[in-house]
């Protein structure tokens, strides 16, 4: 099948950066990564992953989380399990 569709987007390059040293270490390039992407949404027949808007409780979380508050520290995952009771 040729390629020949172009896409073009503009997005914040902080945003870009992160998401090519990503896919750099996956072993993709830009195309490869949207070509996937594509092909998700197709197969899904819509977005490939839920769009929520957060609630409440999740929103309160995300600020306490940004602001350092309620925040419960590990040492390593043994630690994670003992602290969850697990």
């Amino acid at each position: 099948m040729s390629k020949t569709a172009t896409v073009h987007a503009r997005i914040e390059p902080k945003l870009k950066k992160q998401a090519e040293g990503i896919l750099r270490r996956l072993g993709l390039n830009q195309t490869q990564a949207i070509t996937l992407f594509y092909k998700q949404v197709e197969l899904h027949d819509g977005l490939p992953f839920n769009i929520v808007i957060p609630n409440k409780t999740t929103i309160r979380t995300f600020q306490n989380t940004d602001a350092g508050r309620n925040l419960v520290v590990c040492e390593d995952v043994n630690d994670m399990f003992k602290k969850l009771g697990i």
